[in-house]
């Protein structure tokens, strides 16, 4: 039984390979973080090992251990503790070392199962020279190895990668058609489970670690309360907080980027307040709070700003000076009119 929801295009495909015995040597899934890519990807892997005539039963030895992670022929290469860090940051990139490791392995036959699988996750932090060594392998395929590459954007791989690769794309699902699924399927409160789907956009694995573990959602609740100290702080603590972000950026790309999401949330929340359109924002726990913050800003404040983060992530995607970036986005953060303050840039 295939565990991912809501990807039956994706899925059906992968089970007709499976029944003409056509697989790719190498698969690209890209979509969202959380929408089900390393679901889908062990479910594969389970398929292709698994012993039973309706492949993956879930059930059998092997369908066990490659759901725990015990299985020798399944490997997961990501982003990988520093271990000569003090602080054991995690990596900023996959390495040419561990896609050599992993060539290594894949040249020798499989060992308990009838395939080998490679899964490399977040493929698209794969260095320059990780990515070439890897486009070797792709461009050669082995016998009962299988690649899968789980990526948010191919445009974040080379163009190389991407076309030795069979591309397939994991859409989030409709808030209406996860919030039926984490109700039906996985038993969830209703209102519990309509807040989940709004707040996960569709994720389907987001929102079942919050469903689970309450610390998501109170680190959400964490992260909306600075965000909203924020955009009432003065000038100072605006560039101490620019300043914060872009060391973290130093450490983890990922986190900040996480950071200007939950902006980029907020802010289009705001809008869709601003023109009436409640019913489909994000925070529906903090609708009181957007509704009595639309009377601070124009709807071409809140425009010219939801712009200005979008830029903002595409600057530090290509590798622009962090603090830079960071700081010019707190000078474009609009102030509140409502209060009589001004543009923070305008008492800079």
């Amino acid at each position: 039984m295939w565990q991912i929801a809501g990807q039956d295009r994706v899925v059906s495909l992968l089970q007709r390979s499976l029944e003409k015995e056509s697989l790719a040597h190498a698969y690209l899934f890209v979509g969202p973080p959380h929408v089900g890519k390393m679901t889908l990807a062990l479910n594969l892997a389970q398929a292709l090992n698994c012993p039973e005539t309706d492949p993956p039963c879930d059930e059998c030895a092997s369908c066990r251990k490659i759901a725990s992670g015990n299985h020798a022929d399944v490997q997961v290469i990501g982003l990988t503790r520093n271990a000569n860090s003090d602080e054991a940051k995690l990596r900023t990139e996959i390495g040419i070392d561990q896609i050599r490791q992993m060539q290594h392995a894949a040249s020798l036959p499989p060992f308990e199962g009838k395939y080998k699988i490679f899964i490399i996750d977040r493929a698209e932090f794969l260095s320059i020279e990780a990515a070439n060594c890897l486009l070797k392998t792709l461009e050669e395929p082995i016998g009962k190895v299988v690649f899968i590459l789980l990526a948010t954007s191919d445009g974040l791989l080379p163009a190389t990668v991407v076309s030795r690769s069979q591309r397939l794309e994991l859409s989030p699902l409709a808030a209406t058609e996860l919030e039926t699924a984490l109700h039906n399927r996985w038993d969830i409160e209703l209102e519990k489970a309509k807040f989940l789907a709004r707040l996960s956009h569709g994720c389907l694995g987001w929102a079942l670690s919050a469903a689970s573990d309450e610390g998501l959602l109170r680190q959400h609740t964490e992260k909306i309360n600075a965000l909203l100290n924020i955009v009432s702080a003065d000038c100072e603590e605006r560039f101490a907080y620019a300043a914060q972000l872009a060391t973290q950026f130093s450490h983890n790309r990922g986190l900040v980027q996480e950071v200007l999401d939950l902006w980029l949330d907020w802010w289009h929340d705001l809008l869709l307040a601003k023109i009436g359109c409640n019913d489909v924002i994000t925070n529906v726990d903090r609708l009181a709070t957007l509704v009595e913050m639309t009377k601070d800003y124009r709807l071409a404040q809140i425009k010219a700003f939801i712009n200005s983060i979008q830029a903002a992530k595409e600057q530090l995607r290509q590798n622009a000076n962090p603090r830079l970036v960071l700081e010019v986005l707190m000078l474009d953060m609009p102030g509140k009119e409502g209060r009589g303050e001004k543009n923070l840039a305008t008492r800079v």
